[in-house]
């Protein structure tokens, strides 16, 4: 790349000699005295400049100041041209914002050498300045994804308090509040869409948007609106940051992770409840067969007496009435009804045992229901700090 090279004097001869000296070495821009050589140095921002200390108007010191007093210039390498070689002349243009100073008359390669320097030293400030434009960039990415991911743990912690879809939109919105984004919100429960907003209000055309793109891409853009769809959650963002292209990439990096923690949370809690269902299912199940097994065992119970009755009173009647007694059909019928008897008790035993097992899960199963019914409850009822008491970076 070609150094560019602004040489500011009122000696005309003093050009000729700078010009003869940087041949092939760089370009020359001249200027004959301070408030040309300020139009030139603002016009084309020289690599280096180089700056005669006396000239008519302004002098050589009062430039660089303006120079360096100037954004576009306060970088520029300046080495001043002078005929004094005295210590104070050299402090003075230090002083003034020089990084160099060479006593004329001066050689060619004196000349040379020092520009090279000087170029060098340009260069390096350059890089310098740019890496640590990059390091403060860099810390400042990490500490605004520090404060995004703090702000998402905070959400997971939120999540476990939440026992409904509106105490889950509630806890939603809190994080979505601080980004200044105006967000409609669809959770999938149960495959039915409920649309929300932070300030209730929802327009049947965002409602329509959100259910057609549901099964679209994962990030639908059109203009300064987004959608962004997971199974069981989908956002709509109406005023998405276009002019500043950080936050909008920000924002893109930031979405996938909250709408990946409420879509879980949603499932969760479809699971939950369908485990409630399944337990009231099971357990009116067993309340009728114990209702049932009650009616049932209540007969049995009232035959097996009335056959032991009858029973009693058949072998009393054998007992004293000898022709009964001497009946071999008889006594085996009798004796096959005594083997009913005890069969009939021992299943009644049997049922009456069924009976306070099946009254034992039934007792189980009430307070795994009101388990499952009071967990959502006690979370809920629990203190969830506020947003607020968590530092953000």
């Amino acid at each position: 790349m070609t150094k560019l090279v602004l040489a500011i004097d009122d000696d005309k001869y003093v050009h000729r000699v700078i010009e003869e000296s940087l041949a092939g070495f760089c370009q020359l821009i001249h200027a004959k005295n301070g408030e040309e050589g300020l139009r030139q140095a603002y016009k084309y921002s020289p690599d280096i400049i180089l700056l005669d200390v006396e000239m008519p108007g302004k002098t050589g010191y009062e430039v660089c100041r303006e120079l360096k007093s100037n954004e576009q210039t306060k970088d520029t390498p300046v080495m001043f041209l002078s005929g004094k070689s005295e210590l104070p002349e050299r402090v003075k243009g230090y002083n003034a914002g020089a990084a160099d100073y060479i006593v004329k008359p001066f050689n060619a390669e004196e000349l040379m050498a020092r520009i090279r320097v000087l170029y060098q030293y340009r260069q390096h400030s350059i890089k310098l300045k740019n890496d640590v434009a990059r390091a403060q960039s860099t810390a400042e990415i990490a500490m605004t994804d520090s404060g995004d991911m703090g702000r998402i743990m905070r959400y997971v912690g939120q999540t476990y308090h939440a026992h409904d879809v509106q105490s889950l939109s509630a806890y939603f919105f809190e994080f979505f509040r601080p980004l200044n984004l105006d967000v409609v919100v669809a959770f999938w429960y149960q495959d039915v869409g409920v649309v929300c907003t932070d300030d209730g209000g929802v327009c049947p055309l965002e409602q329509e948007l959100l259910e057609k793109h549901r099964y679209s891409n994962r990030f639908v853009d059109f203009s300064s609106r987004t959608i962004v769809n997971y199974p069981k959650v989908s956002i709509l963002i109406k005023n998405m940051p276009l002019d500043d292209v950080v936050l909008y990439g920000r924002y893109k990096d930031l979405f996938p992770h909250i709408l990946e923690v409420t879509n879980a949370k949603i499932q969760d809690m479809e699971v939950k409840e369908m485990a409630l269902a399944q337990a009231h299912a099971v357990g009116n199940a067993f309340n009728e067969l114990s209702s049932q097994l009650f009616v049932s065992s209540e007969a049995r119970e009232e035959a097996v007496a009335k056959l032991t009755t009858q029973l009693s009173e058949l072998r009393a009647l054998m007992q004293q009435d000898p022709a009964f007694a001497a009946n071999q059909a008889l006594a085996l019928q009798v004796e096959q009804l005594e083997q009913t008897q005890l069969q009939l008790t021992i299943l009644n035993d049997d049922l009456a045992f069924i009976k306070h097992q099946l009254n034992h899960i039934i007792e189980s199963r009430s307070e795994l229901i009101e388990s499952l019914s009071n967990t959502a409850a006690s979370e809920h009822s629990q203190d969830v700090t506020s947003q607020t008491d968590i530092e953000l970076f």
